[in-house]
């Protein structure tokens, strides 16, 4: 008798302890509701809170716009939400208002894009220094002889973009390239006007030997990406303007697959999704997390797009 009353007290525990997960609502937010690549990270953190069985609330700023996401996360705070991860679109921005969460006791990560200064207890995603690295590797392996190139970032304010170009000129400007006038330029992640960027610089520099962004906005438009790249098509044919382009979403892997990208250098967002529903989990049950959780880089060339196409 006293063994089947140890036996229904622990399912009572287990039972308890499921409901409690089960109540947790936990927020990601992401820089803009339009840029497609934080649709992944979302998918990611509705499936694994799933699994979990907790609830992941999705929600940032329509478009690009710091104000509006310190506005949201208050807004989440008053809410009384159980944890917050954000991908941070000002990191001077986010620190108040991180210490506001902090201060009401709700776990606060970041994922994608840092605030290391806040007082955030952990982030999930890219190491940005080193995917500048990479996209600066692959440029000189498809152009080894050092020219003059252009580059382009979302946000200036974006920690992540920031060591991302970082890397990218630690290895570009190492071997001997040359950034031309009005580089970087900043698209604040929108499409069309990356786009419109990307052919601005190829008008202006007719002998430029790369233009090389450090996201993938762009592509984002894409009958505006190829008509930018058709207009340069017979040097990248002639191996004069190699196409390096950053990120793996289904549109990019499509435009490397038909010819208008060389190589992709990915990150892997549905993976911080996931991941920051565990790390939120963890630290609203008391239990601690690693401060700093990289996910890998993916470089795609033609010869392995069909699998990730699949």
């Amino acid at each position: 008798m006293k063994s089947l009353l140890l036996a229904a007290c622990a399912a009572v525990a287990l039972m308890s302890s499921a409901q409690a997960a089960e109540n947790y609502k936990f927020a990601l937010i992401p820089k803009g509701m339009d840029n497609p690549y934080f649709d992944l990270s979302r998918d990611g953190c509705m499936e694994e809170a799933k699994t979990l069985g907790v609830t992941c609330i999705y929600k940032g700023p329509a478009t690009h716009e710091p104000a509006t996401e310190v506005q949201i996360m208050q807004d989440f705070i008053s809410q009384g939400v159980d944890g917050i991860a954000i991908s941070v679109a000002d990191a001077d921005s986010v620190i108040g208002v991180i210490k506001q969460a902090r201060d009401a006791n709700i776990p606060v990560i970041t994922f994608d894009a840092d605030a290391d200064q806040s007082v955030r207890q952990a982030y999930v995603g890219t190491d940005n220094k080193e995917m500048g690295r990479e996209l600066g590797r692959q440029l000189i392996k498809a152009h080894p002889q050092p020219s003059t190139f252009a580059t382009q970032s979302g946000g200036p304010a974006a920690s992540n973009l920031n060591d991302r170009l970082a890397g990218l000129y630690e290895v570009l400007k190492g071997a001997g390239w040359t950034e031309v006038k009005g580089s970087p330029a900043f698209c604040n992640d929108d499409s069309a006007l990356a786009a419109q960027q990307l052919s601005d610089f190829a008008t202006a520099n007719p002998d430029i030997g790369a233009i090389i962004p450090i996201g993938g906005w762009a592509l984002f438009a894409p009958k505006a990406y190829r008509n930018y790249v058709d207009a340069n098509m017979d040097k990248v044919k002639a191996g004069k303007f190699p196409l390096v382009m950053p990120d793996t979403l289904p549109v990019e892997l499509e435009t490397l697959r038909d010819g208008y990208a060389q190589v992709l250098v990915g990150q892997r967002p549905h993976e911080m999704g996931q991941k920051a529903m565990q790390m939120l989990l963890a630290l609203k049950k008391g239990e601690k997390v690693p401060v700093s959780n990289v996910v890998g880089l993916d470089v795609v060339t033609k010869d392995n797009v069909g699998n990730f196409l699949k």
